[in-house]
């Protein structure tokens, strides 16, 4: 399964809202990466939408550490809609404890 990624910008708040649905793992991770990486500046505000994403795996993990060391710098990243199966890695690998998770 791939990974679909679905990204809207709110240039009056400088928001840029990212729905994930399907797998963010090593085949899919640089994809995201890359579009992330397009469309990141001026942004504040980084929101990722998970309640379509079934899978993450430590690639896609790297990926949000990334994206969450970079907003620190010009705004904030949260997370939200996060399914039980994604929150159970995010547990596990300890990402809930400096990840804004709502």
């Amino acid at each position: 399964m791939a990974l679909d990624i679905n990204m809207n910008l709110n240039a009056e708040n400088s928001e840029l809202n990212v729905l994930l649905a399907g797998r963010l793992d090593t085949l899919t991770s640089p994809e995201l990466d890359e579009k992330l990486t397009e469309n990141i500046q001026g942004i504040k505000n980084l929101i990722f939408d998970m309640t379509e994403l079934k899978y993450i795996s430590s690639s896609g993990l790297r990926v949000l550490l990334k994206y969450q060391s970079e907003m620190k710098k010009t705004g904030g990243m949260k997370i939200k809609n996060v399914r039980k199966e994604v929150m159970a890695v995010l547990k596990i690998t300890g990402f809930t404890k400096f990840l804004n998770i709502e």
